[in-house]
């Protein structure tokens, strides 16, 4: 009887071989189901080939290519940063490599669950690390830069700073461009949540600015989870869902489960893990098409 691997390698590569490798047509156009599977046979020959080689290079960035789908699920969280999506894909395609640097099938763990963290953490990264303090359209983070420069040439040349008709005939724009880039710079600059606000006049002037910032609710992104969770779980069959209530809200172990249902605790073990694994499939699957 064929595997599920074997049958998804069988669709997707090709008759040719790569050093007895397999090959497919076009890794990115892989479903997120079939990725799952396939990356496993993909992540076997990683393994198995040596650091460094054409070999190990080619095997490496299919497994990137196919898996280009967990980057868009992870970057549509951060869709009301506001930040330019295809940056954001950027970014999260580093933290993607670093998980297929880092798997290890032998912990038999879904790579899915491994590199999800992984992603979401390098973008978060970025917005911590790399990003403007509001933002700021790429035009006017490019005459930033130019600002700086035409202040700075100008400001040795006049010995003070110079005025705004000064600048705008040396970085070739508008008075009112100039302004424009000039207020887009002040979003370059943060200020220290562990500034004091106001002017000292009352008590409440000690208190600190991140006092006065509210905090991302968790609750609201549980609550998206959640809202596209319930149709895959209504879509699993009575026996099924029945085995994730008794699981998740009852909270029975697998063996209790077995014989409430007259069945081993092993066949319990892989109903679970097969109805998670749809569960977990459908939400990338819905990720990536928001």
């Amino acid at each position: 009887m064929r595997t599920e691997t074997a049958e998804a390698t069988t669709t997707y590569v090709t008759s040719g071989t790569r050093e007895d490798l397999p090959v497919l047509d076009a890794p990115h156009e892989v479903p997120p189901r079939d990725a799952r599977t396939l990356s496993k046979v993909f992540f076997r020959e990683l393994a198995a080939r040596e650091e460094g080689t054409e070999e190990h290079q080619y095997v490496r960035n299919t497994l990137i290519e196919m898996n280009m789908s967990l980057v868009r699920y992870a970057a549509g969280r951060f869709r009301a940063r506001g930040d330019e999506m295809e940056d954001i894909v950027q970014v999260g395609m580093v933290g993607l490599i670093k998980a297929i640097d880092r798997f290890d099938l032998s912990r038999e763990v879904e790579f899915t669950t491994f590199a999800v963290p992984y992603i979401v953490g390098e973008i978060k990264r970025f917005f911590r690390d790399a990003t403007w303090a509001v933002h700021v359209p790429r035009r006017l983070q490019e005459a930033r830069v130019e600002l700086a420069k035409a202040t700075d040439e100008l400001s040795s040349r006049l010995g003070r700073t110079p005025r705004v008709a000064e600048l705008a005939p040396v970085m070739d724009l508008t008075e009112e461009e100039v302004v424009e880039a000039q207020v887009a710079a002040n979003g370059y600059n943060t200020t220290s949540l562990d500034a004091t606000v106001g002017n000292g006049d009352s008590e409440d002037d000690d208190a600190a600015l991140a006092d006065l910032i509210g905090e991302e609710d968790p609750a609201l992104e549980l609550f998206e989870d959640f809202h596209t969770l319930a149709p895959l779980v209504e879509a699993l069959d009575e026996r099924d869902r029945l085995i994730l209530h008794l699981r998740f809200v009852e909270e029975l172990t697998q063996t209790q489960i077995g014989e409430r249902l007259g069945v081993s605790q092993m066949h319990i073990s892989r109903l679970l893990a097969r109805s998670l694994n749809r569960l977990r499939e459908g939400m990338i699957e819905q990720g990536t098409e928001t």
